[in-house]
């Protein structure tokens, strides 16, 4: 906080009337010892106060008071000493002093809690613009699965899951003239750590032949579980295999996962 915005928020006047904290307080004394502009302002608001409280209860010193009592004993003979009456406009002065602080404590504070208040509605709303946002992402990756699912120009192909994981499925949408491939593999577990599903598009005769058509990469981190794959332009049938990471170079027929023909 620069020297001028820490004098105008109001902190040096609590401390001039004792309002602070004690932490509070070392902290301003601190910065006037390392700051003239923040002494001279201590110094001033004190002398302010000062002449408040004296322009409501105007005082003589006891010199003074002595002073004109001699004087008028030597143009008057013996002055008779009075019992001092209360002086009811000193208490006056101090009084207004007090009351004069308290609003102004009461405004800090005041304005100290409608900051926060402020704080805590802008962070509010950033995050419903932050959920907003998210949502929407969320919503417009939902409509593009769901129009892959309802292409009629796409094939589905169910793969079932094979002797290395009976439970497992997924399912592969194949559009035959843009050639685009997609792979659902809600059906599959979360692949072991170092390890990749790796998609297979076979052709069955008169040789198996499987081509590698793309790797299920950050799986977890993939809500939909939905991968678009590399296109291809033929395929009999598809095969999911679990590969070491990076993918292999041929299927690991012993982690074939999943199997479906078209």
């Amino acid at each position: 906080m620069e020297t001028k915005e820490y004098i105008e928020s109001g902190i040096l006047e609590l401390y001039v009337y004792g309002l602070l904290s004690e932490s509070e307080s070392m902290e301003v004394a601190a910065m006037a010892k390392k700051h003239v502009e923040i002494n001279d302002e201590i110094i001033a608001i004190e002398k302010a106060i000062v002449a408040l409280s004296s322009s409501f209860s105007p005082f003589h010193s006891v010199a003074n008071f002595e002073k004109i009592k001699a004087k008028l004993e030597l143009k008057h003979g013996k002055v008779v000493d009075m019992k001092p009456t209360a002086n009811w406009s000193q208490y006056v002065g101090w009084a207004a002093a007090v009351l004069f602080l308290l609003g102004f404590a009461y405004q800090y504070v005041q304005l100290t809690q409608t900051k926060q208040a402020i704080a805590i509605v802008g962070s509010e709303k950033d995050k419903l613009k932050n959920d907003y946002a998210l949502l929407d992402q969320e919503n417009k990756v939902t409509a593009q699965s769901l129009a892959i699912v309802r292409d009629i120009k796409n094939t589905g192909v169910t793969l079932g899951g094979q002797a290395v994981a009976p439970q497992s499925f997924a399912k592969a949408y194949w559009n035959k003239d843009t050639k685009v491939t997609y792979i659902d593999a809600a059906g599959l577990p979360k692949p072991p750590k170092g390890k990749v599903y790796q998609v297979w598009a076979l052709k069955l005769s008169p040789v198996l032949t499987p081509t590698s058509i793309g790797l299920l990469s950050d799986f977890e981190s993939n809500s939909q579980k939905l991968f678009k794959v590399e296109d291809t332009g033929y395929a009999e049938a598809f095969g999911i295999t679990l590969e070491p990471e990076g993918g292999s170079p041929s299927p690991t027929m012993n982690q074939l996962y999943t199997l479906g023909k078209v």
